[in-house]
């Protein structure tokens, strides 16, 4: 009359065992925070079968890997399409997952402008040095550093109709 008076034990965890049938043996991967500091750890498959499975996440991003730690940098100035215009150069400073919208943009031709967490408003004024010829007049419609070689060389009076755009008239 000893029947069913068997137990099954999980390999991985003695403490887990049933009589008269199998145990149910978990195996939760993110058990010793497999992943580190800074990131959050989920096993969808916790059966001691399933091993790798698990992911990590770098904490307050969409920063994912599976089966190993994340690497979690964001560096918003590698960003597609870059976050500052053309022109200009970007900078970093903390590239931690978690330091968002701390990027400058400064412009290629004045450093004294800088704007964080988007593109500055860079300017250049063609007409500064006036590159017209001696008496000529010097207008740039769009002083717009992305755009270049649009300004206008007027000869002075009576020749006001002889024009050039992008150099002397």
């Amino acid at each position: 009359n000893m029947l069913h008076d068997f137990t099954c034990t999980c390999d991985n965890d003695n403490s887990i065992m049933k009589t008269d049938g199998p145990a149910t043996c978990t195996k939760d991967e993110c058990t010793g925070t497999p992943c580190g500091t800074g990131q959050d750890c989920q096993d969808p498959n916790p059966s001691p079968g399933s091993t790798g499975d698990y992911t990590c996440t770098c904490t307050g991003t969409t920063i994912v890997v599976t089966g190993g730690p994340a690497t979690c940098t964001n560096d918003e100035c590698a960003a597609t399409p870059a976050p500052c215009g053309t022109g200009q150069t970007c900078n970093d400073p903390n590239t931690a997952a978690n330091m968002i919208h701390d990027f400058t943009c400064t412009c290629d031709n004045d450093n004294s402008i800088v704007k964080t967490d988007g593109p500055a408003t860079c300017t250049k004024d063609e007409c500064s040095p006036n590159p017209c010829g001696t008496g000529q007049t010097c207008n740039d419609p769009n002083p717009s550093a992305a755009v270049l070689k649009d300004f206008v060389c007027t000869c002075p009076a009576p020749n006001t109709m002889m024009t050039n755009v992008g150099g002397p008239a």
